[in-house]
């Protein structure tokens, strides 16, 4: 097989779906139609429409652009079949049914955003930060019927600091996801269509416990201040900046306030209750479980982020709060 001989589809939607298809088109692969989402209205009275980041791109290069509402609609499934594709690649899309992802000759397979079988599910790289995963990386694997669990072709790993959020890891695994996409094509092209590929079973370690990693949704993301310091902390930078972990602050008065925080750090200060606050060195502390957390970034309902110290300029008898 040579690589004019494949015919992809490519489909993704956000911005961490760009680089890959940008990699196909520069690197000379034949991508001859693009799937996304359908535009969504936005603004104040929801009239405009606004189109996906992979959209953009596609049809700034003048990619056919086909944007189903649902995924098993006969007329789309017909428009899909008409490009006569043998390969599709998915990048941060939606769940496929079988009449899709069966059709192309040589499959299709996803660039996931995690070392699978870890991570499974729509937020791998949140849940990957909040566990405190010191590694996680990128994972290529054909799609079959159950979500996220199809035979793995390649994986490359990517480091997590202990200071890293989601942006972060989000930047790192967008450009890798890239790479992995260009790799595993070379790999396809050189097996004429059919490369070695692993069943997931076969990938798990003995004893091992598998974390998944379901949808967030804005109850996932309040902070519970029971738990030790070191959770707390992961738990923050692992939504930061979007969608963002948030507490509920009580004044001294009793009134209540939703305070978005977006980075802390350790202080090894084991004074104060569970779940009261504090100042140390001019900036706004929370006692966790077991010690105080600096609060370095945050956000007040309805106003703008800013940093501890300024926070705190605005704001009287800060450690006379508790939090809810």
């Amino acid at each position: 097989m040579k690589k004019e001989d494949l015919r992809i589809v490519f489909m993704g939607t956000p911005e961490f779906a760009v680089p890959t298809l940008q990699a196909l088109v520069e690197n000379d692969y034949n991508v001859v139609a693009v799937v996304t989402q359908p535009d969504k209205p936005v603004g104040r009275h929801q009239t405009e429409m606004q189109p996906s980041e992979v959209k953009k791109y596609a049809l700034e290069h003048n990619l056919p652009v086909l944007q189903p509402v649902k995924m098993k609609d006969p007329e789309f499934v017909e428009q899909l079949r008409s490009y006569q594709a043998n390969l599709q690649v998915v990048v941060a899309f939606r769940m496929l049914p079988e009449v899709v992802w069966d059709m192309p000759e040589y499959g299709t397979f996803n660039v996931h955003a995690a070392l699978l079988p870890q991570y499974r599910g729509a937020a791998p790289i949140n849940w990957a930060v909040i566990h405190g995963e010191t590694q996680t990386g990128v994972t290529t694997f054909f799609l079959d019927h159950d979500i996220d669990t199809g035979r793995i072709i390649m994986q490359k790993p990517f480091g997590i600091p202990d200071t890293a959020d989601v942006e972060y890891v989000y930047d790192g695994l967008m450009h890798l996801g890239a790479e992995i996409c260009l790799e595993t094509l070379e790999k396809i092209i050189a097996a004429d269509g059919h490369p070695e590929s692993i069943p997931q079973e076969q990938m798990i370690p003995v004893g091992s416990e598998l974390h998944a990693a379901p949808k967030i949704f804005k109850e996932t993301c309040e902070i519970n201040w029971n738990q030790p310091a070191k959770q707390v902390y992961d738990f923050i930078r692992g939504l930061s900046p979007y969608p963002g972990a948030w507490t509920t602050l009580v004044s001294p008065e009793g009134k209540e306030t939703v305070l978005k925080i977006f980075k802390t750090s350790k202080t090894g200060n084991t004074s104060g209750e569970l779940g009261h606050t504090a100042i140390i060195d001019r900036k706004p502390c929370i006692k966790a479980a077991d010690e105080l957390l600096m609060i370095e970034e945050l956000q007040l309902a309805g106003k703008k982020r800013m940093n501890g110290k300024d926070f705190l300029n605005g704001i009287k008898n800060f450690d006379n709060y508790i939090i809810k």
